[in-house]
């Protein structure tokens, strides 16, 4: 596997942002363009006042973030839910953590064919994500709305595997989060993340079939290397990313489609 180092991230990133010789000072957080780019693009202003140079680096990538924070690459990152990174440091045994709870983005279930769930025929495909955490979330989610049942439903690591009632026979693709929204077109419905419902131009309360509730436990949050907590650009980045602005701004800017979660 390819080593990221910061110079290879500005050559793979040149579409989203300019990399420059200045852009290697300052406070860099790679992050996802919607809506986590957004949010930190609106409190990139404070943190200048502040002697703070905010660098966003953009990428779609749910794997590269967390190596590049661990690669001391980035100085944070904000991409990611909670099990997402705990699965993560399960698995790659990365010295990162959590610094603060952002908001919440409802995972929804999409569909061009049909506009209820109940409208699922038999053998019907249905898109999911393929990794770990989302693809459980995706399953809790349909299980929620009694199309399938787990052998588990407080599992946040479910498969395809622990799916024990499927009456309609259900067929699930597993495939990379990013890639989701395009699949509209082959499936019957697909499970999307809202960050990527959002790229895609799909309103998450107007396009939904279904969405999470509010009390889904997959709130964003921004990462950083664990001992890095009491920096002072570090401190500032929380402060600024929970403030009353932000709070506004999700409200405001995505009405419902993303909640606090501060």
């Amino acid at each position: 596997m390819i080593k990221f180092f910061f110079p290879v991230i500005c050559a793979l990133l040149l579409v989203f942002s300019s990399c420059s010789s200045e852009s290697k000072k300052g406070l860099k957080v790679a992050a996802n363009s919607v809506p986590h780019s957004q949010m930190l693009e609106h409190i990139k202003p404070d943190l200048k006042e502040q002697g703070i140079n905010l660098v966003i680096i953009v990428t779609d990538d749910y794997n590269m973030p967390n190596r590049a924070l661990a690669n001391h690459e980035v100085d944070a990152n904000f991409f990611q839910h909670l099990p997402f990174l705990q699965e993560q440091i399960k698995q790659f045994h990365y010295p990162i953590e959590s610094l603060a709870k952002i908001e919440i983005e409802p995972m929804g279930i999409y569909s061009k064919k049909i506009r209820s769930l109940s409208e699922l025929k038999e053998n019907a495909t249905i898109a999911i994500p393929n990794d770990p955490t989302n693809e459980s979330r995706a399953l809790k989610l349909l299980e929620d709305h009694r199309v399938i049942q787990l052998d588990n439903s407080n599992n946040l690591q479910a498969t395809i595997l622990n799916i024990t009632r499927n009456s309609k026979h259900l067929k699930f693709i597993e495939v990379d989060a990013a890639m989701l929204p395009r699949t509209l077109d082959d499936v019957d419905a697909a499970a999307i993340n809202t960050n990527y419902a959002l790229e895609a131009h799909l309103s998450s309360l107007k396009d939904a079939l279904v969405l999470e509730g509010k009390d889904s436990p997959y709130a964003n949050i921004i990462a950083i290397r664990i001992g890095d907590e009491n920096r002072p650009d570090i401190i500032a980045l929380k402060k600024a990313m929970t403030s009353e602005k932000m709070r506004e701004f999700i409200l405001q800017t995505y009405k419902g489609a993303v909640l606090p979660a501060f």
